[in-house]
């Protein structure tokens, strides 16, 4: 995949909204909150889990505990319940991917973050690749996959190569463990840790690939950021 195709992802100035547009009555991965990033202007990212019975659904944590009040394991329940679910005190449900697909249409850039467990073994994390992949061949518009978990950068990489595929990496990774990671996700851009952004193995980076930076909370962090990485990715008071 060329530089080119990748960079398409990346939204500009107005970079991605984190988990949507959320806030105060707006939960975060929600159908509102995505629908406020494209007001914004902005492009979208978000967090995408596997239910029980093989759907990507847009959900952050392992758990339905924080969001739902629900003592569950997201992978656990099926996707006609989670759909269900109110996230807060609010109307707002859990989406699944093939909605928001719809609403970003053919122009709103999308990263969207595959979430896997640590001891997840090859085949859960096979199929929620596989279904992402299979959902964003009926798509037009921009999108990219990323993920901590290397292995799916080198799934897309050999199964989906066509899809840009980024590998995100905290600021406390060793640089051994960051090489190694590389090396198997074969990723066409970063997504780093604001706090890694000014640190000399990002400028060397960004030689060979497009950098987004997550998560820029404050405009002190946006200003601080906005020539050291190509895209940013933000909330709150970090928005453009």
């Amino acid at each position: 995949m060329s530089r080119s195709a990748t960079e398409r992802l990346f939204a500009g100035t107005a970079g991605f909204a984190h988990r949507g547009r959320h806030g105060p009555g707006v939960p975060e991965n929600s159908m509102a909150a995505f629908r406020a990033a494209i007001a914004a202007g902005a492009g979208i990212e978000c967090d995408l889990r596997l239910s029980r019975d093989g759907f990507a659904m847009l959900f952050h944590d392992s758990s339905l505990e924080r969001m739902c009040g629900i003592a569950a394991e997201t992978e656990s329940v099926h996707a006609a319940t989670l759909m269900a679910l109110p996230l807060g005190a609010t109307v707002e449900r859990i989406p699944w991917l093939g909605a928001l697909l719809e609403l970003a249409g053919d122009d709103t850039p999308l990263l969207l973050e595959l979430k896997t467990r640590a001891g997840d073994p090859p085949p859960p994390i096979d199929l929620l690749c596989r279904t992402v992949a299979r959902d964003l061949a009926r798509h037009r518009g921009p999108a990219g996959v990323m993920s901590f978990d290397p292995r799916v950068g080198a799934w897309f990489a050999r199964h989906a190569p066509d899809i840009p595929r980024g590998l995100v990496i905290a600021d406390a990774t060793p640089g051994w463990r960051r090489f190694a990671m590389l090396g198997v996700a074969r990723p066409t851009f970063l997504a780093v840790e604001t706090a890694a952004a000014a640190r000399p193995w990002v400028a060397a980076a960004r030689r060979r690939w497009p950098v987004s930076s997550w998560t820029v909370r404050t405009a002190v962090e946006r200003e601080a950021l906005s020539d050291r990485v190509d895209a940013l990715i933000w909330e709150g008071d970090g928005r453009p």
